[in-house]
C-alpha cells in the first residue's frame, strides 16, 4: 500500500509540508544511561504506545523501516501505518511512521528519545497531520487537541516507567 502523503520521511528533518499541521511535544523523562536505555527500549518495542492505551497491531517485535503497524485506539478506530525511518546511535533512539489508506489523518509522526549533554533524557513526538476521513475533518481542533494529548500522555508513561532508574 502507498503512503497517504508525498513527504514520506520529513520528520527525520523536522520539516512540516505545507498543507499540514505540526505537533511538537517535548517531555523530560529523568537523568541518566539507564533512564536511556530503558525509555529507547520502550519506545522501540512499541511498549509506551501500549502502556499509554492504544492497541499496536504488528507482527515485528520493534521498529523498522518498513514494519506495517496498525494502531487502535478504543477499539473503534484502526489506523494503518509504516514505520518510515529509526534511529539507533549512542544518545538518540527512535523512529517515524507514516499513514496508510483506511488511516484517518494522513501524515507522519516521529518519537524520539534523546540524551542531552548534561544526562537529561527527553522524549520528542514530532508530526504533521491533516484530516483524512469525513470524522477527522468534522473533528477539527479538537483532533488535532488529541493528537498533542495523546503525545503528552506517552511522555507522561514514559517517565513513570523509567522513574526506578531516574538518578535525578
Amino acid at each position: 500500500m502507498p503512503f497517504t502523503y508525498e513527504d514520506v520521511g520529513a520528520t527525520r528533518d523536522g520539516r512540516c509540508p505545507p498543507g499540514f499541521h505540526p505537533l511538537h511535544v517535548r517531555t523530560r523523562i529523568g537523568e541518566g544511561h539507564e533512564v536511556f536505555k530503558t525509555a529507547s527500549q520502550a519506545v522501540m518495542t512499541w511498549e509506551v504506545h501500549r502502556a499509554a492505551g492504544v492497541t499496536i497491531t504488528t507482527e515485528a517485535a520493534e521498529a523498522a523501516p518498513g514494519v506495517d503497524v496498525t494502531v487502535g485506539l478504543g477499539g473503534l478506530i484502526k489506523a494503518p501505518c509504516r514505520v518510515v525511518w529509526t534511529l539507533d546511535e549512542p544518545r538518540r533512539a527512535g523512529w517515524a511512521y507514516g499513514t496508510l489508506p483506511g488511516h484517518p489523518e494522513s501524515g507522519e509522526e516521529a518519537f524520539v528519545v534523546d540524551r542531552t549533554g548534561d544526562g537529561t533524557v527527553w522524549l520528542t513526538v514530532t508530526a504533521f497531520s491533516r484530516p483524512a476521513k469525513w470524522y477527522a475533518k468534522a473533528g477539527g481542533a479538537a483532533t488535532r487537541g488529541l493528537q498533542h494529548a495523546y503525545a503528552r500522555r506517552c511522555g507522561v508513561v514514559l517517565r513513570r516507567m523509567c522513574a526506578e532508574f531516574d538518578e535525578a
